[in-house]
């Protein structure tokens, strides 16, 4: 059996490292009502997070409704599986099911057509406790995540995975000293799951290991791409450049545009020797992608990483290596297309027309109308900063009132919890009588 399950945390007491993300979660399942909001777990995959929402489920005796990105995850697919979970209690009796939905980072593209907006739904009707999953807090949809509560778990200490590697080892009944368990613990980088796995695999077979086994084991230590940006313009050898080149993650694509990210660090003459050599290479890659001949992308990365590293002739870094511009105005872009899409539908719903029509006959008298007075408008759409910005035009007016209005929503959550929890005292039924037989109808 595969060690990161046979020894997956039970309860919350199991859990390793971040103790103040896991006092949160508690914290809110042992308070939560109908209406309170879902947490909103993020951070480096192995640090925890699916195992935290397990054992929380496990601790408060909750059953769990699981939907990861291995599961079609479109509206239909969302409203099935989680939406009627959601509202009803649970088949058991315990009152609570957990509806877990994992990867929610992922949860875009056509195999997850009208899923975003099927969970911002889920959020608002929900009726059991609901938790989302993610790598990256910001590649949550902006209406999904303005409605969680987020909660943050960090890369795991060395220190903090030792005792862990260790227990497992003497379940298992495998020697190995304590040097040998950091090593490994080092080498996972903060991912428990990593670290186990690299445990197991240079133990099988063996009743005792040590450092020279786990390297075997060790995770693929790949060169990253700041490493082959700084070579090229330290004038590595050419041999060693292609190689470092072979060892990256990105494709050619992206190894050309950090590199011309990177001209930045040359004199105006190396730059102008350098363009040359990665136009060449787009060229090769463009005739790549139209043709279907990807052997033509080693002379793209050729041209690219040789052509460069001898325009720098040795300049060496000068300051620190940044993404690509391009791609912060990409990704910006893509923020305001999502933006400006969510404003249409929010708008075309508020005054039942459909997008096309809105955005050809009405838009402009929509901002005519709140231009004075946007507030009652940003309250009734539940607008956020960048859709209230986009409608009036005042970046800084707009912030000011969608953090106005979230102070008043969370204000407004706390005054009620305690009518919440009055009314739910009031709707539990009286104690049944000690010996008195069930009625038929209690058993569905």
């Amino acid at each position: 059996m595969d060690w990161t399950e046979r020894y997956r945390p039970q309860r919350v007491g199991d859990l390793v490292g971040n103790g103040v993300a896991v006092r949160q979660m508690v914290e809110w399942a042992r308070s939560w009502q109908p209406g309170d909001r879902p947490l909103l777990l993020y951070g480096k995959p192995g640090t925890g997070k699916t195992s935290a929402a397990y054992a929380l489920a496990r601790e408060m005796d909750w059953e769990t409704v699981e939907l990861n990105a291995s599961d079609q995850r479109t509206r239909a697919a969302i409203e099935r599986v989680a939406g009627q979970s959601a509202v009803t209690g649970s088949l058991f009796g315990t009152g609570r099911r957990l509806i877990l939905l994992d990867e929610a980072d992922s949860l875009h593209g056509t195999a997850d057509r009208g899923g975003a907006k099927a969970m911002v739904d889920l959020i608002r009707t929900a009726r059991q406790p609901v938790i989302l999953i993610a790598n990256d807090l910001y590649g949550i949809a902006g209406e999904i995540r303005s409605r969680t509560e987020p909660v943050q778990f960090r890369a795991l200490q060395a220190r903090s995975i030792v005792p862990r590697l260790r227990l497992i080892c003497h379940e298992e009944g495998v020697a190995c000293d304590d040097e040998t368990l950091r090593v490994v613990a080092e080498s996972a980088n903060g991912d428990m799951r990593a670290a186990v796995t690299m445990l197991q695999a240079a133990a099988i077979g063996e009743s005792a290991i040590d450092q020279g086994s786990v390297r075997t084991s060790q995770k693929d230590e790949r060169s990253s791409i700041f490493e082959l940006v700084g070579a090229v313009l330290r004038g590595r050898p050419d041999e060693e450049l292609m190689a470092l080149a072979w060892e990256v993650d990105d494709k050619p694509d992206a190894i050309v545009q950090w590199l011309e990210g990177s001209l930045g660090q040359l004199s105006p003459p190396a730059r102008c020797e350098a363009y040359p050599a990665l136009a060449a290479a787009d060229l090769a890659l463009a005739r790549t992608y139209r043709r279907q001949h990807y052997t033509l992308w080693r002379y793209a990365t050729a041209l690219a990483v040789l052509g460069t590293a001898r325009a720098a002739n040795g300049a060496g870094v000068r300051s620190r290596l940044s993404p690509p511009a391009r791609w912060g105005r990409m990704a910006q872009a893509r923020r305001r297309k999502a933006t400006r899409t969510s404003l249409m539908r929010k708008l075309g719903a508020w005054m039942g027309v459909s997008r096309a029509e809105l955005r050809e006959y009405y838009l402009e008298a929509a901002r005519s109308l709140v231009a004075d007075d946007p507030e009652p408008l940003a309250r009734a759409l539940d607008l956020d900063a960048d859709e209230l910005a986009l409608l009036t035009g005042d970046r800084e007016r707009s912030a000011e009132i969608a953090t106005r209005l979230g102070k008043e929503r969370r204000e407004l959550e706390r005054a009620e919890k305690p009518k919440k929890r009055r009314a739910k005292e009031r709707e539990a039924p009286a104690p049944r009588p000690e010996g008195e037989a069930r009625s038929q109808s209690t058993l569905f």
